[in-house]
Formats: structure tokens, C-alpha cells, sequence
């Protein structure tokens, strides 16, 4: 989960379905949520949800959706900007997913991924990433 323009379907294609980074920019926003299961080591499935984050889509995840969407996960990943200019909206955002699934899914383990970070001068990493993502 994670802003719109964030990068997960970006993410995922690159991990799961061999695109090159080079070639995401094709990819369209991904409206309201795009499932994939994925077979590796044999037998075992992954079954992925990508979730769109325009806001429309997030709110309803909140709200009508919120069962469908928090129950029985095992794993939430949430995919930061490092370039957000909407930092508060961000930290909202993953505050009502921390809600939804300590509600719904207590025992899912949960993980931030800062995105884009090459994006940013190396010598100005650490500074961007204590300011922006710490301060909140």
C-alpha cells in the first residue's frame, strides 16, 4: 500500500514479473486492486494485492473495504516517496493502515519501504530521510 505514484506496481513488476526498471514508466495507475499470485519454490503461492492509492481508492480501503482488504494478511508492505511534498497526508495514510490491521490482522508483519531514493544526491540521503520520513 502506499500514494498514489509511490512506485508499487513499479515494484512489484520489477521483482515478480522481470521488468526492467527502465520500462515501468509504462505503467498505468493501478485502479482500485490488481490481484497476482505468484508460484515460487515449487508449491508455494504468494498471492499479491496491489493496491491503488489514488486517494478515492484509499479512503474507501478505510472504510467499506476495510475487512476485504485488512483481514488475513500476513505481510503489509507500505511503499513511501522519498520526493512526497505531502508528508502529513502520507503518515495519515499509514496510520489508518496501522489501524486497519491491528484490527483485522494483529499478528501481519509490516514493513515501510522508502522508494526513489536514487533520486536523491547520495550526500543529501540521510539528510532528506531524518528531516522528511523521521520527523513524522
Amino acid at each position: 500500500m502506499g500514494k498514489s505514484g509511490s512506485g508499487k506496481t513499479s515494484m512489484r513488476s520489477i521483482i515478480f514479473a522481470n521488468y526492467i526498471a527502465r520500462d515501468t514508466h509504462r505503467l498505468g495507475a493501478t485502479i482500485d486492486v490488481e490481484h497476482s499470485h505468484v508460484r515460487f519454490l515449487g508449491n508455494l503461492v504468494l498471492n499479491l494485492w496491489d493496491c491503488g492509492g489514488q486517494e478515492a481508492f484509499m479512503e474507501n480501503y478505510f472504510a467499506s473495504q476495510r475487512d476485504n482488504i485488512f483481514r488475513n494478511v500476513e505481510v503489509l508492505i507500505y511503499v513511501f516517496d522519498v520526493e512526497s511534498r505531502e508528508l502529513d497526508k502520507d503518515m495519515h495514510y499509514y496510520q489508518s493502515c496501522l489501524e486497519a490491521i491491528l484490527q483485522n490482522s494483529p499478528e501481519a508483519k509490516i514493513f515501510c519501504l522508502v522508494h526513489k531514493m536514487d533520486l536523491v544526491q547520495e550526500d543529501q540521503r540521510d539528510y532528506i530521510f531524518r528531516e522528511n520520513l523521521l520527523q513524522n
